[in-house]
């Protein structure tokens, strides 16, 4: 009885680990205002959708336009980056994403030829 008190008041005490950031790479694909997602060996990952979700972090983005930047509509194209990420998958039948960024501490546009050479990475 003794050592079930114990385990549960270290159980209680303890705090809870915080979830390590993933880091994920791939196509950073900005088509329209306010939406963007990632695509990577996984899948694609939804980070802002224009009037709803937003990845807490979307608004530090760094300029992507910085290691290239393929324009397919105006201002608004792809390019290739490593996110350091919170994600989680969505419910199962999502027809669009793999899943959901939650949360991005950091990203880092690096050459497109990183993501064109890789043959994991469905094309943009």
């Amino acid at each position: 009885m003794r050592s079930l008190i114990l385990l549960a008041l270290i159980v209680a005490l303890t705090p809870q680990m915080a979830s390590a950031a993933e880091k994920r790479c791939g196509w950073v694909i900005n088509p329209t205002p306010a939406n963007w997602s990632l695509t990577d060996r996984d899948g694609e990952w939804l980070m802002s959708s224009q009037g709803g979700y937003s990845a807490p972090g979307m608004d530090e983005l760094p300029d992507m336009t910085t290691k290239g930047w393929v324009r397919t509509n105006r201002n608004y194209g792809y390019g290739c980056a490593c996110l350091s990420v919170d994600t989680n998958i969505d419910e199962p039948g999502d027809p669009v994403f793999w899943g959901r960024v939650k949360r991005i501490y950091s990203a880092k546009p690096v050459p497109l030829r990183q993501c064109r050479t890789d043959k994991k990475l469905p094309k943009p």
